[in-house]
């Protein structure tokens, strides 16, 4: 039967998040909605939002990851998802939270990455507008 379910792999951007075997189903969120994958669906890729990927293995019943933004491809019982980030867990609840402490964390540093990205473009362009008054 395992060559009838599906493999999972999960990538980050600077290593393997997760792979596992004998997955039964998949449901992952995109902008267009849900979507569901059993082993019998055709090949086809997916633009993914962040939210909840739900994939249920033969064994070891429903796990949950929390995902940032990426894409999943599916190619016969293969299936790749490509994210900026991911968080592994069982209880939605605790994954509730701590998605939202990393997120707030994200958040704070995209802000200051932002702000010291404004003041170094606005002093080259001062640096530039005097080179061209010269």
């Amino acid at each position: 039967m395992e060559a009838e379910l599906m493999n999972l792999k999960i990538l980050l951007p600077f290593r393997i998040f997760s792979e596992t075997k004998n997955v039964t189903r998949i449901v992952i969120e995109t902008s267009e909605g849900s979507y569901g994958f059993l082993p019998q669906r055709l090949d086809c890729v997916a633009a993914l939002v962040p939210g909840i990927l739900t994939y249920e293995t033969e064994n070891g019943g429903i796990r949950y990851l929390a995902i940032d933004e990426g894409v999943l491809i599916k190619a016969g019982m293969e299936v790749m998802a490509s994210v900026r980030n991911a968080f592994d867990g069982k209880d939605l609840g605790k994954l509730h939270e701590l998605i939202e402490k990393q997120f707030m964390n994200l958040d704070e540093k995209e802000k200051n990455v932002r702000s010291v990205m404004t003041k170094m473009e606005s002093g080259f362009i001062q640096r530039l507008e005097k080179f061209s008054k010269e």
